[in-house]
């Protein structure tokens, strides 16, 4: 049951941006349960989270994919604790190619895990979310407003994310649920494949990301941010 304390559930939250966050709320006094496709990922992200403060941390495997394993993420998560105060959706690939060079597989990958684990990640903590009068943050891009070459899938599904958040908070303002999308430019992760190194120190750190999210939720409750688009400072 739930003893006051906040919970957070994070897709993707074993690395990365999804990882970032967790560590921020956790500073923050909020538990948090970080899911990833692997169980052995998610396991040890929560072990260096609860080092930081033990027991407020869970890993849980899930395919943000498919409905059904989100569900049984969700149950996990109140079971163990009793309820959902926040949901980061934050699970996401990269694939870039020109459209000639573009497979179906990719294409259906990157909606599937963009878009579709966004949409899935609401409807199964729909109901927590309501109950808590909590809040659901989806972790879009600069891609979502801003298209490139080589980047028609992921362009696609950001926009896509985008634009259902936005629609999305509309839906449910009126049920005490606040929807905001955070939307970065280059930040230093191993997304697409890129090893981090201090060449990445001029862009976004996953911690930054991390902040923005504590900021949004200590907003007061009559003022929603529903769309936060952030950049370096200085791009190299």
């Amino acid at each position: 049951m739930s003893t006051g304390i906040k919970t957070a559930f994070i897709t993707g939250g074993s690395k990365g941006i999804g990882y970032g966050v967790a560590e921020a709320l956790i500073k923050q006094g909020i538990r948090v349960a970080v899911t990833s496709r692997s169980q052995g990922n998610a396991d040890e992200a929560a072990q260096r989270l609860n080092a930081i403060k033990a027991g407020y941390a869970i890993g849980i495997e899930s395919d943000v994919r498919n409905f059904a394993s989100q569900q049984k993420a969700v149950q996990t998560v109140l079971d163990q604790w009793g309820g959902i105060d926040y949901v980061i959706a934050n699970a996401g690939v990269g694939h870039f190619a020109p459209v000639q060079e573009l497979t179906p597989e990719v294409w259906l990958e990157t909606i599937e895990i963009n878009l579709n684990g966004v949409f899935f990640t609401a409807k199964t903590t729909m109901d927590a979310l309501r109950a808590s009068k909590g809040y659901f943050i989806s972790i879009a891009s600069l891609a979502g407003t801003n298209f490139f070459a080589n980047a028609s899938a992921y362009n696609a599904s950001k926009f896509g994310v985008v634009g259902f958040t936005q629609a999305m908070m509309l839906d449910v303002r009126k049920e005490g649920i606040k929807v905001s999308t955070i939307m970065p430019g280059s930040v230093a992760t191993e997304f697409d494949n890129h090893t981090v190194s201090e060449k990445d120190a001029w862009k976004i750190q996953p911690e930054d990301i991390g902040q923005i999210v504590v900021d949004l939720i200590r907003m007061p409750a009559r003022t929603l941010p529903s769309k936060v688009e952030v950049r370096p400072s200085m791009p190299a």
